[in-house]
């Protein structure tokens, strides 16, 4: 089921999309400032974005820049009563792959969200995240709270490994075997713990990510 967030301070409005578009099998998560928006990025990925521009804790343009600075692949549709041509130029050039103005059709938004999400695929499927962790499995890269962290291979290796294992407990046999036995790189126990050590503190000690005592580890949400 594809998920879509949606910026949008009149709940009536909010409240109205989210019905007819979980009519429509979509997962919506509505959000009712840019601080919430900002912090729901940080922790999950959806598919694709719908975005006011006048909320009550800024605009939707500089939400917009936001996003395009870390996720340049993540669907982003304005909907919005500023509907002059200037204002969609610059909702364009600030990033958004499509722009609806108020008032509109819900079968016209259903139309320009399945068009967008056709074209793009769902991305979401590219990023693995618990909590404020995010990976993204195309450019290897790992954020913490949407801050890059240099973390080396086998750090990658271990938290991919637990991120796709997430909600699960591994033990320390099974890590072993498979980020370095499976390499033909035959360690001890106690490399399994040092890297550990290493990755928590690169990820500044996550609630997240729990050791089950004599067995292993295991990731989930804990927010």
């Amino acid at each position: 089921m594809a998920e879509i967030y949606y910026t949008e301070d009149d709940a009536n409005i909010a409240q109205i999309v989210k019905e007819y578009l979980e009519q429509k099998h979509y997962k919506v998560t509505l959000l009712g400032t840019i601080a919430e928006a900002e912090e729901a990025l940080c922790n999950h990925l959806p598919s694709l974005i719908l975005v006011d521009w006048n909320m009550p804790d800024g605009r939707g343009d500089s939400l917009c820049r936001w996003i395009r600075s870390r996720w340049k692949e993540l669907p982003v549709i304005f909907l919005t009563v500023r509907g002059d041509s200037h204002d969609i130029v610059c909702g364009f050039a600030d990033g958004a792959d499509d722009y609806v103005v108020k008032p509109f059709e819900l079968e016209v938004l259903y139309s320009r969200i399945m068009a967008l999400l056709r074209r793009t695929g769902d991305v979401s499927k590219q990023y693995l995240t618990c909590d404020g962790i995010m990976i993204d499995t195309d450019r290897m890269l790992v954020t913490c709270e949407a801050e890059e962290v240099s973390v080396s291979a086998i750090e990658y290796q271990l938290l991919l490994f637990l991120m796709e294992n997430k909600g699960k407990t591994v033990t320390r046999d099974r890590i072993l075997e498979q980020i370095w036995d499976a390499k033909g790189n035959y360690v001890n126990d106690n490399t399994l713990t040092v890297t550990m050590k290493r990755l928590r503190e690169k990820l500044n000690q996550p609630s997240c990510l729990k050791t089950v005592r004599s067995v292993g580890y295991r990731m989930e949400d804990t927010i």
